[in-house]
């Protein structure tokens, strides 16, 4: 976001379509430049930030501390929040959002909370999976997100405002944020990167509880890289080798593994950060004892963690997940191999909330 955020986003060729940029994402420096350019002192900009960021404000009208007349005078202009178009509670308290954009997309974020001893005690930690696309053109076979198709990239105001609604919907402050959701963020990356400044700045989320997901776009990483961020790369590999990857991610066909493989390790030289290798366990299609051996060849010798998910079900294809013994096989080869490996079992399935079953859809 510029220095002067909230001007006229002005269409030449229709005036009428004319836009303004919200105010969510912009920075108490950047507020205070605003409010100095509608004749209000600089301390407003501090105000405003407090209300937007900790007090969950969704209009100007609202916010008691400003002047009642500049108030209605600035009532139109939007701080961009969205509205929450359902709501999905599973039984482990896990919760999907459908969130209603401006322009009436659907988006889903999902609210994580980790309980105490026994999963009964007071909760610890809240997790937020945001999406950064309306849909995904990425397409991986065995993820509903692509099934969909995509429209479009998210604007930082709305990847930030995700966060905002869960934290304010469990009425508890926002431990982690995982980039997880629709869309392919490397390909959104500018808005990205300022909902990652906004949310370590503005929110108050450590740069280290900050994860991106990604399946790997040529160059992307290396880029990425070059911002020496402290947050987590997740990178979506999901196989072992080329030819198995080309029929699960069709982007590989594109980029192949040798070449994704190399642009992580200059992530890791760049960055001197580990990356994270997430790896949807398929019964019978990648979770068998060759693809552990072919997969630490792979990753020998590199900075790096497995993260395995045993696959979550949807609609449209007929995977599986494999059974307890044979995801537990698969670990011991790893480790075996002197490859760092943990097993996440992902929460909200019965809500249709866990990784890889999100959808933008109204239903």
């Amino acid at each position: 976001m510029s220095a002067t955020p909230l001007v006229s986003q002005v269409d030449s060729h229709n005036p009428e379509k004319s836009e303004l940029i919200p105010l969510l994402g912009a920075s108490v420096v950047e507020l205070s430049a605003w409010v100095q350019q509608q004749g209000q002192p600089a301390y407003r900009g501090k105000q405003l930030h407090e209300w937007i960021y900790q007090k969950g404000a969704r209009s100007l009208s609202d916010i008691s501390v400003f002047p009642k007349q500049w108030r209605a005078e600035v009532a139109e202009i939007p701080i961009g929040r969205s509205t929450i178009h359902h709501r999905a509670v599973a039984p482990d308290g896990t919760i999907k959002y459908l969130l209603e954009l401006a322009d009436s997309q659907i988006i889903e974020t999902v609210g994580i909370p980790t309980f105490g001893e026994g999963g009964k005690g007071p909760k610890s930690r809240l997790t937020v999976c945001v999406s950064t696309q309306v849909g995904c053109p990425m397409a991986c076979d065995f993820c509903a997100t692509g099934k969909g198709g995509y429209k479009r990239n998210l604007a930082v105001h709305e990847i930030v405002d995700q966060v905002l609604t869960v934290q304010e919907d469990f009425q508890q402050r926002v431990s982690n944020v995982v980039f997880m959701g629709l869309g392919e963020p490397l390909l959104n990356t500018e808005n990205v990167l300022a909902a990652l400044k906004s949310l370590n700045q503005d929110v108050g989320i450590g740069a280290r509880s900050l994860t991106v997901s990604t399946v790997g776009i040529r160059d992307r990483i290396r880029q990425f890289a070059q911002h020496h961020l402290q947050v987590t790369l997740a990178v979506s590999l999901h196989a072992p080798n080329q030819a198995l990857r080309e029929k699960l991610i069709p982007s590989a066909r594109a980029y192949p593994l040798e070449d994704l493989l190399t642009e992580c390790r200059e992530y890791v030289e760049i960055t001197g950060r580990r990356v994270t290798f997430e790896y949807i366990l398929l019964a019978g299609v990648n979770d068998l004892p060759e693809h552990a051996l072919q997969l630490a060849k792979c990753l020998r010798g590199f900075q790096s963690h497995v993260n395995l998910i045993p696959y979550n079900p949807i609609e449209e294809v007929d995977y599986k997940r494999p059974n307890r013994d044979h995801i537990q096989a698969f670990v011991n080869i790893l480790k075996q191999q002197q490859i760092a490996v943990s097993v996440r079992y992902s929460r909200g399935l019965e809500a249709d909330a866990a990784c890889g079953q999100l959808r933008a859809s109204k239903n």
